[in-house]
């Protein structure tokens, strides 16, 4: 009777555990079917679910009259990153003719005026919940899980408005971030230093002897030169000197002007002084081959430039420190910070990158060095509560392979950049290029179709050899603004990796994932 008993029993928890594992199983098919709505098709099922609860009826028309949602990069970024003020915000480049965001924009429809966004720009306070993390798990799980994306793999999605965490995979695990590190710069140049800060070069006088001094400004342009020697020239003439002695100070940086990868096309020698960046070519952005001097090529351009305005030169320029009480001839401010960092993110442009670090350090009281700027980002960052466990700063590029930083990190200083408290770090996410159209994503997204991403995400992409990362922002199916960040290590196949990464970010733009009514 005892064994008669203890079959029963056991044959009866079985069959309960198999019934528990049938309905996980139909649980989960069923949220995958939901995922798989539309966003309208989501909204009818929970209207017509508060309809039956309430013994109400909603009619077909009135669910229908509810008209297309406003998916994609959509009410955050309209009303917060291009109706924000009158400067350039759309402008990654901060340059006529550059790349812009405005197509984009443009095809959401008119500004909404003045309206309140919520607590970090995901719509009006209290539009729509953001995704559940089931949900998110579920969508974002056998993603992260493809073979192309490498061996190691992290994520962290964050939820805008509130800061909260909405998805993680190993989100506190220090990994190589490649160019991502330039959220971490860009974050911390705009707070040391503010969103209109300007960096000058400064052209000196002490007797006889004319000094170009370098205030750390790598986008100086041969027509700036141009300028500071027309105004030098002008200066001198009512001194009545003629002939000078002309040197170069790059005395603001200190230590090694050489980034540990060593000479290469994507990084001029970093010093205080450089036009164009260094650059030989008539390029703007992206590799191209650089001086081995740039001090001196700049020196050199403007040196023809006195010449040209009748400025006699005794002998070629010559480094040298400025003195104290030299007297200033001459000034030219680089474009304002925002516009700076917009145009780094843009391009994921080094040189600029390097110089953000260096800024920051000088605004801390560090020394203007690798090592110094890397002390000042993490020191600004701490100010700002992120989570920088396990965080190294070994440059302001990324192209260091010691720089460590985490998914964590990243969204969370997204979630600073999109906190209408901080507005000086607006030009962050507007900086952000924007996939299928502008900077690092422009030739990504796209084909004849085009991919569903295309337009919505807004991402710093980061690679080197075997590290592929990708960070920003996207305003989900249902409106509400999410930070992402997806880091992985190990790709054997670079272009494999890269679409993988954008196949997150594009089923995140795209997904309200949000539980359906039955499911919770």
């Amino acid at each position: 009777m005892v064994d008669t008993a203890s079959k029963v029993r056991d044959t009866a928890n079985r069959a309960y555990r198999a019934a528990v594992r049938a309905l996980r199983t139909v649980n989960h098919r069923a949220r995958q079917r939901w995922r798989a709505t539309t966003p309208h098709e989501r909204q009818t099922v929970r209207l017509t679910a508060v309809a039956a609860a309430l013994g109400l009826v909603i009619s077909a028309v009135t669910v229908g009259a509810a008209g297309p949602w406003d998916s994609g990069q959509r009410t955050a970024e309209r009303a917060r990153a291009a109706g924000a003020d009158g400067r350039s915000g759309t402008d990654h480049t901060g340059e006529p003719g550059g790349p812009t965001a405005a197509p984009v924009l443009a095809a959401t429809g008119p500004l909404p005026g003045n309206r309140k966004a919520d607590g970090a720009g995901g719509g009006p306070a209290g539009q729509v919940p953001p995704p559940t993390a089931s949900a998110l798990a579920d969508t974002l799980e056998p993603l992260l899980d493809e073979p192309s994306l490498g061996a190691v793999r992290s994520a962290s999605v964050v939820d805008a408005a509130s800061g909260r965490q909405l998805y993680t995979e190993r989100s506190g695990a220090p990994a190589t971030p490649a160019s991502t590190v330039k959220l971490a710069t860009a974050v911390a140049a705009l707070t040391a230093r503010g969103a209109d800060h300007r960096i000058t070069t400064r052209v000196v006088g002490e007797g006889s002897r004319v000094t170009l001094v370098g205030g750390g400004d790598p986008t100086l342009t041969p027509e700036a030169l141009g300028d500071l020697a027309k105004k030098t020239a002008g200066a001198l003439r009512k001194a009545g000197t003629r002939t000078v002695r002309l040197g170069y100070d790059t005395s603001r940086y200190r230590g090694t002007d050489q980034h540990p990868i060593g000479p290469n096309e994507n990084l001029a020698p970093v010093t205080a002084l450089m036009v164009d960046e260094g650059r030989l070519d008539s390029s703007d952005h992206g590799p191209a081959p650089r001086t081995d001097d740039p001090a001196g090529q700049a020196a050199e351009e403007f040196g023809k430039r006195l010449e040209a305005e009748g400025v006699e030169l005794a002998g070629p320029a010559k480094a040298h420190t400025a003195a104290g009480g030299a007297k200033r001839l001459a000034a030219h401010r680089s474009a304002p910070l925002g516009a700076l960092v917009e145009r780094m993110l843009t391009h994921s442009d080094n040189d600029i990158a390097e110089a953000l670090a260096r800024q920051t350090a000088l605004a801390t009281g560090e020394e203007a060095s690798f090592e110094g700027a890397g002390r000042a980002v993490e020191r600004t960052l701490r100010r700002l509560d992120v989570p920088l466990k396990g965080a190294v700063f070994a440059d302001g590029s990324g192209l260091d392979r010691t720089d460590k930083v985490t998914p964590a990190l990243l969204t969370r200083l997204l979630v600073r950049a999109a906190d209408p408290d901080r507005p000086e770090l607006r030009g962050i996410l507007t900086g952000l290029p924007v996939a299928g159209f502008t900077g690092t994503l422009g030739s990504r997204y796209g084909g004849e179709r085009g991919e569903p991403g295309a337009g919505l995400v807004r991402a710093k992409t980061g690679t080197l050899t075997g590290v592929n990362t990708l960070a920003g922002t996207v305003v989900d199916a249902d409106g509400r603004m999410l930070a992402f960040a997806f880091m992985t290590s190990g790709a054997k196949d670079p272009g494999a990796a890269e679409a993988g990464l954008d196949r997150l970010a594009s089923t995140l733009a795209n997904c309200g994932c949000r539980d359906s009514p039955s499911t919770g």
